[in-house]
Formats: structure tokens, C-alpha cells, sequence
């Protein structure tokens, strides 16, 4: 695989080193404005780059025939917009909000909690994350993801952050401390008992694990807009 790291931080370079040890070529790696010649060397680019650069960043691969997996939160707001251009381009293109094996079985384990929370109205739910100082955007996508896929399962209708008390709502706080990972959790709490599912990450490795092995699923797949869910075929119906 001819890989393209986009974000050469402490992430890209995590990447690096996992892609190749799988025995994957690095053709161009780069923290600054784009490239585009060295860019078209490769199959595949990986992107953990800032919110500020990720959707540029995807539109030149699509645009280039590139597929491309992003990692990078912070710029959602332009996702619809990075759909609608992998479609015209019939592209190849896969986000993630988190790249960990281990944090998309949470997400499944959430999503089945939340159904069956859904109809016990005595308990309110709330959300945790906890990360490194240097993690720019809060909340994290992860906790945004959970979020979003309690609301899909209950009567809640959207998050906050800071966090409000709203009958509604549902309140996420976000920590940032030095050494720290990733730490997620979702608390049901009523007055008789708290229920809390939780997942932490002991390092960086789990996520470019993951990247990495979705750079490589992708490839292989016919054009097409894919997640995580996809790649590691966790078919519920949330």
C-alpha cells in the first residue's frame, strides 16, 4: 500500500511506524500546506491533521482519486459537503471520530445500553471525556458520537457543552490533563442507583492500529462513503 500521512504529529508518526511494520510505503508525509504532485504518489492518505486543514485535505484526495481516512475531529460542519464530493467524484472515503477496535465496540455497547434506558424515565444520562492538553477541540468527536447515538435510541433531542441542566439535553463534560489518552464514560444515574459504562486508552497505538487497518479495508472496496462500523462489520441496527 502507497500510504500518504496528512498530520505529522505524534499521531501521524504513530501511524508511520505501525504502517510500516505492516510493510506499507510511506510516499509523502506532511504537516504543511499540501503538495498535490507527492500527494498523487499514493493509494490511500491518512489524515491526522487540525480541524482548521482536514476538510481540504480530504476534498484534494477526493479530487485526486485518492482514497482517504480521516481521523481528525473538529470540523463536522463540512461533512454533508465531503459526502456530496466522494459521491461526484465516486470516491473513497472513510471517517471516524475514533479508530479504536476497543472504542468501537463502546459505541455498540452505548448504543444497546441506551435502547434499553430508553424507557426507564427515572434515570438521567450523562457524559465524561478526558484528554491530553494538547487535543484542540471539545468535546471530543468520541463523546459526540456517543452522544449522538443515545439521542438516535431515546427521547433526547440533543447535547450541551458546557454542560445544562435540560430535561432534554444531554450534558458532556470535557477534562484536558497531561498523559492522558482518551477517557470516555456514560453515567445513568437516578436515586437509587448509577449504571456507568466506560472505556480508557492506555495509548496512542490503538488508534493508528486502527487507521491503519481501514487504509487497508478501503482499498479494497468499491466507491463509496464508509465508517468503522464497516470495517470491523458491526452490523446492529443502531
Amino acid at each position: 500500500m502507497k500510504l500518504a500521512i496528512l498530520g505529522y504529529g505524534k499521531m501521524g508518526k504513530t501511524v508511520e511506524n505501525i504502517a510500516t511494520s505492516r510493510g506499507h510505503d510511506i510516499v509523502y508525509k506532511t504537516s504543511d500546506n499540501l503538495d498535490i504532485d507527492r500527494l498523487k504518489q499514493a493509494e490511500v492518505a491518512i489524515d491526522f491533521s487540525t480541524p482548521e486543514a482536514a476538510y481540504f485535505n480530504i476534498t484534494s484526495c477526493l479530487e485526486n482519486k485518492i482514497a482517504i481516512v480521516c481521523g481528525t475531529t473538529g470540523w463536522l460542519n463540512r461533512y454533508e459537503d465531503a459526502v456530496k464530493l466522494c459521491e461526484s467524484q465516486v470516491g473513497k472515503f472513510l471517517y471516524a471520530s475514533n479508530f479504536s477496535i476497543g472504542v468501537n465496540v463502546f459505541f455498540e455497547l452505548n448504543s444497546q445500553l441506551a435502547k434499553m434506558m430508553s424507557g426507564l424515565k427515572e434515570y438521567n444520562v450523562k457524559l465524561k471525556e478526558v484528554h491530553h492538553l494538547e487535543k484542540k477541540d471539545a468535546p471530543s468527536g468520541t463523546a459526540i458520537s456517543l452522544a449522538d447515538h443515545i439521542i438516535k435510541e431515546t427521547e433526547y433531542t440533543n447535547w450541551s457543552y458546557p454542560p445544562e441542566n435540560s430535561e432534554n439535553s444531554i450534558p458532556i463534560e470535557a477534562e484536558r490533563k497531561a498523559g492522558v489518552f482518551g477517557f470516555h464514560d456514560v453515567t445513568y444515574n437516578s436515586i437509587i442507583d448509577t449504571i456507568t459504562i466506560s472505556h480508557n486508552a492506555k495509548s496512542r497505538e490503538g488508534f493508528a492500529h486502527g487507521a491503519v487497518i481501514a487504509a487497508e479495508w478501503i482499498l479494497k472496496q468499491h466507491a463509496g462513503v464508509y465508517s468503522m462500523k464497516d470495517v470491523l462489520q458491526l452490523n446492529s441496527s443502531t
